[in-house]
């Protein structure tokens, strides 16, 4: 109460927001997307006037569009209110997590947090030997040249490669443009800052992508003090999903977040 009482003066609120999980579009339960995480954002800047914003982030990455919404949602609003940014990484921020990490004004890490893989990844398979050999004939008909790219069911062809290479290309100029406007004159010259390496706690402190090592309750009672009330912002369960029955969805978007975790050797 009395934060909104005159003439009182109040302790120093920081918003907390965790971003935690694989990053796609979509409905899955536990992915972050930029539809899924928007209402929980916009609370913690806008409800009771916090002094910070704290991002909590535990994130291999995923879509460099969904990324860059989120991102640019924290940006905006950290604009219009004027409120500072810390971000946080706790296992990782890799890809499309530290995209989210640089939305922060500082980035603070654990000495084993894993940091960076500033690129783009595409992966898929190739089925076309499996299919022929089980005597299965693929019948696709097109209008436009172009319209069946990528085909798992067909030979690789060179063409879809270097179209695809191309595009990662173009993403990948994105996201290190991005970096650097944000992390600035921070940033080492390291050679291989941009080349999807990963960095480890301190080293990822030298090279620049990161500001220290941190955690989010000591270094926000550091900066506004003991008395810091730090208010957790997440988003809210919906009744499906309380009663257990996404059971399918989960047990998908588990392996496919395990995969993602497992090249970082987490």
């Amino acid at each position: 109460m009395k934060r909104w009482l005159p003439f009182v003066k109040s302790h120093p609120t920081v918003a907390v927001v965790r971003l935690n999980g694989m990053i796609a579009s979509g409905n899955r339960r536990g992915a972050l997307n930029d539809a899924g995480t928007a209402q929980t954002i916009e609370r913690a800047f806008s409800r009771g006037k916090p002094d910070a914003v704290a991002l909590v982030i535990n994130s291999p990455g995923g879509s460099p569009v969904q990324s860059s919404l989120i991102a640019a949602r924290i940006r905006r609003l950290a604009k219009e209110k004027s409120v500072k940014v810390y971000a946080f990484t706790e296992d990782v921020a890799a890809s499309g997590g530290y995209w989210l990490a640089c939305a922060g004004d500082e980035i603070w890490i654990d000495p084993s947090s894993v940091v960076g893989s500033i690129g783009v990844i595409s992966a898929s398979f190739g089925l076309h030997e499996f299919i022929a050999r089980h005597g299965v004939e693929r019948r696709v008909h097109t209008s436009g040249r172009s319209k069946s790219m990528l085909d798992p069911f067909r030979p690789e062809n060179p063409d879809d490669v270097e179209r695809l290479k191309g595009w990662q290309e173009e993403i990948h100029e994105t996201f290190i443009d991005y970096v650097k406007d944000r992390r600035g004159a921070r940033l080492g010259d390291h050679p291989d800052l941009f080349t999807g390496n990963i960095w480890i706690g301190r080293k990822a402190v030298e090279v620049g992508l990161a500001d220290g090592i941190g955690h989010v309750v000591p270094k926000m009672k550091e900066i506004f003090g003991d008395k810091v009330r730090l208010q957790a912002y997440g988003p809210k369960r919906g009744l499906l999903s309380r009663f257990g029955m996404t059971l399918a969805d989960d047990a998908i978007a588990a392996i496919e977040e395990r995969d993602a975790y497992a090249r970082f050797g987490l």
